[in-house]
């Protein structure tokens, strides 16, 4: 087996994943990083450093991963090679019972750190040697060019989160800052969100402790909020802190290696019966959206936004994509805006975004109870703990006869209020629960998000109109489209 995986990972092709069936029932988005200047421009400050799997091996099993690299790409990249080596090559099969799954995940990161400081070892005593040199020939420009390139090859590391899906059982292994949330939405309109783990960072109670038996001061540790630059205190390569960590000030007391690429395992997960979908986030994508909106409802956000983008796309790809669109404009609109938020938005790092449906259905197989074609509009919405607003999009029914309705697909699911013609609204029921390992919250939409108009409603033009509170330009867009050949005749639809 070791022979095999070596022959894949030293292919001369791009790849040796490329060979491999990706899975259909999963879409990925990405953005590069980004900084704004004072005009609102942005400009990418380096390439892209994350990286992502979505495979389907044999006997029932699926393979996701969302890596974030930092101090460049080598680490994520290599990492999501050589875990699909370690997981896919018959590793794991539907004998296996969960024991066996979670001591196989555990294994696999174990391997891909070893692996990957394997093929620096060249560089790494390269660099202890010239390093020594340069002691009595401090002023050797060609070593110190040498000694310059070698430390870009070497430095680097990245965070992981993996989800395996076997015998339609969910397991999730994380290293990092990344995070996983599973939506399931019941036939009553609830949808509960689970997030799965928490992000190993400065913050995390249970790391404190960790580094705090180690002998490291984690009240220090707290207060900086970062370690060798980065918050995550578990992370894959970054050979400074793995071998150099005596020279860390942070770290320089620890009894033992203090940062570790050790996954934590969650699961067994049953996913039978289950209807929703799965989203893998890079820490990138988190913290553009919670440096505009806060973090208090950054899942739910997430959520809608997926909910809302799978009742207008056919495509998994174009809805991974859209959201993180959504994300990202938001993210530059609070940052133009010079509200009270925008000071956390001047730059975002590289943002990468997987979906993976289950038993939930794309715009092109819902089936309103009056028929007709889905159609969007979107209603503005914010948080009670901040100012910058948003918009969740509804889904509009348009029958061939009778009258307008909503549709019984509602695209956001999480956190719209709109009540169906006929029936009562949906009432809220937000219920929150925090553990070590999971955190949820489940809703049928009350419009406690909607931004309330009272006594601030808005003032007319100098035409006598108010701006309109819900945007239908999308919705008139699409069934002007739709419909081109009755306007001709007919006068069209929208604002005269």
């Amino acid at each position: 087996m070791a022979a095999q995986r070596r022959t894949y990972m030293q292919s001369q092709h791009q790849s040796w994943t490329d060979d491999l069936p990706l899975c259909q029932m999963c879409g990925v988005g990405s953005a590069p990083n980004c900084v704004y200047s004072s005009d609102g421009k942005g400009t990418q400050s380096h390439p892209n450093e994350d990286a992502h799997l979505r495979f389907r091996g044999e006997d029932g099993l699926f393979l996701y991963g969302v890596f974030n690299g930092y101090d460049g790409s080598r680490v994520a990249s290599f990492a999501s090679q050589c875990l699909t080596a370690e997981l896919l090559l018959g590793q794991v099969n539907s004998s296996h019972t969960d024991n066996d799954v979670r001591r196989i995940l555990t294994q696999a990161f174990d391997v891909v750190e070893k692996s990957y400081f394997e093929t620096i070892d060249d560089a790494l005593a390269e660099k202890a040697h010239l390093s020594n040199y340069l002691v009595p020939h401090n002023e050797n420009q060609k070593v110190q060019e040498r000694l310059k390139e070698l430390e870009q090859e070497v430095s680097g590391g990245a965070t992981a989160v993996v989800a395996l899906i076997l015998n339609n059982k969910l397991y999730i292994a994380n290293v990092g800052t990344n995070r996983v949330l599973l939506c399931k939405s019941s036939s009553d309109g609830q949808n509960q969100v689970l997030q799965i783990g928490r992000p190993h960072s400065t913050d995390n109670e249970d790391e404190l402790q960790r580094l705090a038996a180690l002998g490291v001061d984690s009240a220090r540790i707290r207060q900086a909020g970062q370690i060798a630059g980065q918050s995550c205190t578990r992370r894959l390569g970054d050979y400074r802190v793995k071998f150099n960590y005596n020279e860390i000030d942070l770290l320089s007391v620890a009894k033992s290696k203090p940062i570790i690429a050790e996954p934590e395992i969650y699961g067994s997960q049953s996913l039978d019966g289950v209807t929703g979908f799965l989203v893998l986030m890079s820490e990138g994508l988190i913290n553009a959206l919670e440096s505009a909106h806060g973090p208090e409802q950054a899942n739910q956000e997430i959520v809608a936004m997926v909910a809302a983008e799978l009742a207008q796309h056919t495509s998994l790809e174009a809805v991974a994509q859209s959201v993180v669109e959504r994300v990202k404009r938001l993210h530059h609109d609070v940052f133009v805006s010079g509200r009270q938020r925008a000071t956390y938005c001047s730059r975002h790092e590289d943002m990468t975004l997987l979906i993976r449906t289950l038993n939930y259905p794309l715009a092109d197989a819902l089936t309103p109870t009056q028929g007709g074609r889905i159609y969007p509009v979107s209603v503005p919405y914010s948080s009670n703990q901040s100012t910058s607003k948003t918009s969740v999009t509804l889904s509009l029914v348009m029958p061939s006869p009778g009258t307008l309705t909503n549709g019984t697909n509602t695209a956001s699911t999480l956190e719209e209020g709109t009540p169906t013609p006929g029936s009562q609204s949906p009432t809220a029921t937000l219920q929150s629960t925090n553990t070590q390992t999971q955190s949820s919250s489940s809703s049928s939409g009350d419009g406690s998000l909607f931004r309330q108009r009272g006594s601030q409603a808005a003032q007319p033009d100098e035409t006598g109109r108010v701006p309109p509170y819900v945007d239908f330009s999308q919705f008139y867009r699409l069934w002007g489209s739709d419909h081109s050949d009755s306007q001709s005749t007919q006068g069209g639809l929208g604002p005269q």
